[in-house]
């Protein structure tokens, strides 16, 4: 996915994708919810099932984003984090090539890398999803969120954060499919993805 140099895209369709709640001692499959806006304004949903500790988020969500009736207009992928379902660690590069789109993970907080390497340690396949996450790159703090992109550059990626967001510093399809998974699989949502 090349970058655009020099130049500043601007994104005004987007899916932001977010896990639902779920125990750390539940095993098994996780609720994965996306939301499609234009800039602000919701204009769909879509949503799947990860697997817990998985390593199928990256086929899962191209999957639900190509099979959907928004993929010929969705423009750049949002992740609330780089892993959904616990430890499912979603290979960006790979997902802004297949989905021929950028990909921008965005996180409120740098991660705690040391305990994220630890913890890898004890679940199969930790080596290969710990690479994933070496090969995406450092977090690098932009507009008051921590972002790592693929596909974008870092002027593309605050121009996506500004269109994106409406209120505080989280995009809105970020904000919304965290409420929305929330909403579904617990029967209530709360604010702070």
């Amino acid at each position: 996915m090349p970058v655009w140099r020099g130049v500043v895209r601007s994104f005004s369709n987007v899916a932001g994708f977010d896990d639902g709640p779920f125990s750390r001692a539940s095993r098994g499959d996780v609720m994965l919810v996306g939301a499609v806006c234009a800039r602000t304004r919701l204009d769909g949903v879509l949503t799947g099932r990860v697997r817990k500790d998985g390593a199928n988020a990256t086929a899962r969500i191209a999957t639900l984003l190509r099979a959907s009736p928004f993929a010929p207009h969705v423009q750049a992928v949002l992740l609330n984090g780089i892993a959904v379902g616990g430890f499912n660690v979603i290979d960006i590069n790979a997902l802004a090539q297949q989905l021929e789109r950028p990909v921008l993970v965005v996180a409120r907080r740098p991660p705690r890398l040391q305990l994220i390497q630890r913890a890898l340690r004890s679940l199969p396949g930790g080596a290969r999803k710990w690479r994933l996450i070496e090969r995406a790159g450092p977090m690098q703090p932009l507009g008051g969120v921590y972002v790592q992109p693929a596909g974008l550059s870092l002027a593309e990626a605050r121009a996506l954060l500004e269109a994106t967001t409406l209120q505080g510093k989280l995009p809105e399809p970020l904000r919304l499919a965290h409420l929305i998974a929330g909403g579904v699989v617990t029967g209530t949502s709360r604010g702070r993805a």
